[in-house]
């Protein structure tokens, strides 16, 4: 399985990236595909996802309202819209998969072990 990000960069508070995560190889037809972030000297957090067969999604409060998690048919091409960026958005933001679970509460509490597959990351880095 390879996930592949792309979209990362530096903006200002206020403004607007989009990220996307290509997926390939993935054999399952149920899963929880999303993005999982990890801010300087802090723990992984895992902010959203979106469930491979029911399309129902999960968002962190610290991003909830102003985060979109989107994708296509198959789940092989997820977008995650990020609007009204904060300086404490700046982090390494992960591609992620978990084979395990529905998405739901669980990508929260599993995004520091629990994932199966991981993309290598793309940086967003909001100014002030």
């Amino acid at each position: 399985v390879q996930l592949v990000e792309s979209g990362g960069g530096l903006v200002q508070a206020g403004g607007s990236l989009r990220l996307s995560c290509t997926a390939s190889g993935i054999t399952r037809n149920d899963y929880a595909i999303g993005w999982i972030r990890q801010a300087p000297g802090k723990e992984k957090e895992g902010i959203t996802c979106i469930d491979s067969i029911s399309d129902s999604t999960y968002y962190g409060d610290s991003v909830r309202g102003r985060f979109t998690i989107s994708s296509d048919g198959s789940k092989t091409t997820v977008w995650l819209q990020m609007n009204g960026l904060k300086p404490e958005d700046t982090a390494v933001y992960y591609c992620a998969v978990d084979t395990a679970f529905s998405c739901g509460d669980s990508w929260r509490r599993r995004a520091g072990y629990g994932m199966d597959y991981w993309g290598k990351g793309t940086l967003v880095t909001v100014s002030s």
